[in-house]
């Protein structure tokens, strides 16, 4: 974003929440480049914080309480105001956010596929049956085994480069991972094969990053722990700036519609949506984690109702099945995730 915008330049340095991870890094200092570029008075420095998701690398995210663990120590800092704003990827986002802040910009999207990267250059139609692909999400597993039910998931944790890593050190056939980040590290030549939608639909929000802050209150609220409220206005007018309103319009559709299906589960949950014109056109699907049972759809409306086609969706999808599935998985005590 080149544009200067003409506004109060107090808080003049900024401070931004972010995981320590190269490519977290590399999306809270893009933010940082873009803040720069617009308000050429204000300074802005990163706190690196260690999450929980972060911490805990021997056990499936499934296991241990989801994406939400990637955020939950950045929103602590956020809201006892140690950070004015934190950049997540919008795919570790819940769907609810605790109370007092908010999703207040989401910059245009990267990419939101996903990609096959194969040792031996293999595409996945071309693995050799039993072959073994390395993914730490339920969603990928569940749509490559529908695919390809002889294929051996193997699971993996840890940043992207370790996931790269593992590829060779695990003896893995191939991994899949999502495309932005593969690109936003400039990786791009490692990539064997972009997986289309029709076999691997990317999960809520992949591609797209959160900017959240703090919601200013009105003056009542300044002497709250955690609150400035003059301070947390300027940063709610300053992020405004680097909203993306197609890239916010497709994300509210696809958190709708997980919204509804109940987004504190665990169960492969997966959406995308596009515009097209003065239409948004939302696909998505819900599915077992063997990939035995998949329920998929797609719903078109008004691009000034994103909500609401996320609503229908997901209301479809629960009447053709997905209620079955989700019933499943709350009787095995799982819990679901993109």
């Amino acid at each position: 974003m080149t544009s200067r915008h003409a506004v109060n330049l107090e808080p003049r340095t900024l401070v931004i929440g972010t995981r320590g991870s190269q490519l977290a890094v590399w999306q809270a200092e893009h933010v940082a480049a873009r803040l720069g570029e617009t308000f050429p008075g204000v300074s802005v420095r990163l706190e690196r914080i260690r999450t929980t998701g972060d911490r805990i690398l021997d056990v499936p995210l499934a296991q241990v309480g989801g994406k939400a663990l990637f955020v939950k120590e950045i929103e602590e800092a956020l809201l006892a105001g140690r950070v004015d704003l934190a950049v997540h990827s919008m795919k570790d986002v819940p769907t609810d956010l605790p109370a007092g802040l908010a999703i207040a910009a989401i910059p245009p999207r990267e990419d939101p596929a996903d990609v096959l990267i194969s040792r031996t250059g293999r595409r996945l139609a071309d693995l050799p049956r039993g072959a073994r692909v390395g993914t730490s999400s339920l969603r990928r597993q569940a749509q490559l085994l529908h695919h390809r039910p002889d294929l051996i998931i193997v699971g993996l944790r840890g940043n992207l480069d370790t996931r790269i890593r593992k590829l060779e050190s695990e003896g893995l056939d191939a991994i899949v991972l999502a495309a932005a980040g593969v690109k936003r590290l400039g990786l791009e030549r490692l990539v064997t094969e972009v997986l289309p939608p029709e076999i691997v639909l990317p999960a809520i929000g992949q591609g797209a990053l959160g900017i959240e802050i703090r919601v200013p209150r009105g003056r009542r609220d300044a002497g709250a722990p955690g609150r400035n409220d003059a301070r947390d206005t300027r940063v709610a007018e300053l992020v405004k700036a680097l909203d993306h309103a197609d890239t916010h319009t497709a994300v509210r559709a696809e958190r709708a519609m997980l919204r509804r299906l109940g987004g504190g589960c665990q169960v492969p949950i997966a959406a995308l949506a596009q515009l097209e014109g003065e239409a948004i056109h939302l696909r998505g699907l819900i599915a077992s984690t063997d990939g035995a049972t998949l329920v998929s759809g797609e719903r078109q409306g008004v691009r000034e109702q994103p909500e609401a086609v996320g609503h229908a969706l997901a209301e479809d999808l629960l009447d053709r099945g997905g209620q079955a599935i989700l019933k499943d998985k709350d009787i095995d005590g799982g819990n679901v995730r993109g």
